[in-house]
């Protein structure tokens, strides 16, 4: 195998000498493999990975069924396409050619698309397409490029076949950039007749050729016909990734601008009613307002394509987190999941949706699912913790919890809740240790007073409780609720729970989940609280 040292494509024609995009002359292999061993234990199952620099490879965490059990035929791995331009102000395009690719494909019957979380976090990353493969789950990845100039792109793209790292399909597109939409759907095309032809069976290829543009076609519903709204749009939902106050309300603008040059953008719609509710679920606009806001804009998504999957599930979260109508939010989880039953999102969104009505078992085999194909995804590990530890599976919650730390090491509340894990376990001074490691103030402090009261050191968790009420009183009643829950104060944990529904804060929503609130549920106002924010008991079956 040869690799290009500019763009990175891999070629397995020896008699090449340079590379087909840019002209650099390639070189014999790729330069990482010398620094990273892949070592299967022999007592053992796992797959462990030996590094040169921890911080170079983003899965040192693997699912353990990996290095036995063969990765289904129809898996595939989109990953972000490299901007050889190296124009930090087009990396939005690059990276958003490879999601609208992954996400027509992950609405595709028959695939399993690996999610955009664990695919794009080999972003930058001197990785094979074996390493990809092991480490994903996939048995095909879908790598490409991309350089712009003026009003003209160049987009090579090649599918590869994992096990031999042989190109199943490959092909270069020189458009103008108002060209984009069909040069998605083309490699789309060919992606998925490639794998059904070859990694399928199927062998009927005018038919197969026919059913494919049908399937893509439907797939792709709901985006713009103008190049300039899709482009704000990809820029938008680039700079919403990034979760911060202010490139949220970046984002917000941009969506607003698309969908003024493009009314009938419906999947642009959808994006911006998720974009409000993130604004409104972090407190960065008023509760209320962003609500409204986002009902407002998914609502216009449906209206233009009611068939849309992004808008049913951006429609599931507002009626769980804001209307509290957890039958409304089943019923739009479960349609966005026939329209995209491959979809990781929704199914993640579902299973915290089972996970707040205290359907355990229903919320764990739907967490289990998506990590097949998001396993190196901290957020979905922590939700996995979040719902074993709810569910009384300790052991399981602190090893996912560990996963995704050791995928995130800096990310916010996974250490607090690791430390109430080891501490319900017994293991008081870890528990100590770990919650004082909590990045987040209020986190931290939460984490100390429940482990101090559940240790004994009752003066210790009183100055702390004291510390939290002064400074997060006003947001945060409901976190001030657990700790007083957990110390066996009921009418003080009640008191603070009608504060935070008073406040219409999300986070109540998460009641009948939370561990913390078991002394609570013997208490005759229990039913009639959970009843009051549309989670009381439903028919599971």
């Amino acid at each position: 195998m040869k690799r290009c040292p500019e763009c990175r494509r891999d070629y397995y024609d020896d008699s090449l000498l340079y590379c087909l995009d840019d002209g650099s002359a390639l070189l014999e292999g790729p330069g990482s493999l010398d620094q990273r061993t892949l070592v299967v234990p022999q007592d053992s199952g796992s797959i462990e990975w030996s590094l040169s620099s921890a911080a170079d490879f983003p899965t040192q965490v693997l699912n353990t069924r990996t290095a036995s059990v063969p990765a289904p035929e129809n898996s595939i791995a989109i990953l972000p396409f490299v901007n050889i331009g190296n124009d930090p102000d087009i990396e939005y395009f690059s990276d958003g050619l490879a999601e609208e690719l992954l996400n027509v494909l992950s609405k595709i019957r028959g695939l399993r698309v690996a999610a955009r979380t664990s695919s794009f976090s080999f972003k930058g990353k001197s990785t094979t397409v074996s390493e990809v493969g092991q480490a994903l789950h996939v048995v095909s990845v879908v790598e490409g490029s991309i350089r712009m100039s003026g009003g003209r792109m160049r987009i090579a793209v090649q599918l590869v076949n994992v096990a031999d790292g042989f190109q199943l399909w490959s092909d270069t597109y020189d458009r103008k950039i108002d060209d984009i939409f069909a040069v998605q759907d083309d490699i789309a095309q060919s992606v998925v007749g490639e794998l059904r032809s070859r990694l399928l069976g199927e062998e009927t290829p005018d038919d197969l050729t026919k059913q494919v543009i049908i399937e893509v076609a439907q797939a792709s519903k709901g985006r713009s016909d103008v190049p300039e709204a899709q482009r704000q749009m990809l820029l938008g939902r680039y700079l919403l990734d990034r979760t911060t106050p202010d490139d949220t309300a970046k984002a917000v603008a941009h969506f607003n601008e698309a969908v003024e040059l493009d009314p009938n953008f419906a999947l642009c719609w959808a994006e911006l009613g998720r974009a409000y509710s993130v604004q409104a679920g972090k407190a960065w606009v008023p509760v209320d307002q962003g609500f409204r806001q986002s009902r407002k804009a998914t609502e216009r998504a449906l209206a233009l394509e009611p068939d849309l999957a992004e808008a049913h599930a951006q429609l599931g979260r507002i009626r769980a987190a804001y209307d509290w109508d957890a039958g409304g939010a089943l019923a739009a989880y479960s349609r966005a999941l026939e329209l995209a039953p491959g979809n990781s999102v929704v199914m993640d969104g579902a299973s915290i949706l089972e996970f707040k009505l205290g359907r355990f078992d229903r919320a764990l085999a739907l967490s289990r699912k998506v990590l097949e194909q998001d396993p190196v995804s901290g957020a979905v590990w922590h939700n996995l913790g979040l719902i074993c530890h709810a569910a009384g599976l300790l052991d399981e919650s602190e090893s996912a919890l560990r996963r995704a730390l050791d995928l995130g090491p800096q990310r916010l509340v996974t250490t607090a809740m690791l430390s109430l894990v080891l501490a319900e376990k017994g293991n008081w001074q870890q528990a100590v240790e770990l919650a004082e490691r909590e990045p987040d103030q209020l986190w931290r402090l939460w984490a100390l007073a429940i482990i101090y009261f559940q240790a004994g050191d009752l003066d210790q968790a009183h100055r702390i409780l004291d510390t939290v009420i002064n400074e997060y009183a006003d947001g945060d009643a409901f976190q001030i609720g657990e700790i007083y829950a957990v110390l066996g104060e009921i009418d003080k944990a009640f008191e603070w729970l009608e504060r935070a529904i008073a406040e219409r804060d999300p986070g109540v929503t998460h009641v009948r989940g939370s561990p913390r609130f078991r002394p609570l549920h013997a208490d005759p106002r229990w039913p009639a609280l959970l009843k009051t924010i549309g989670f009381e008991d439903m028919d599971v079956s």
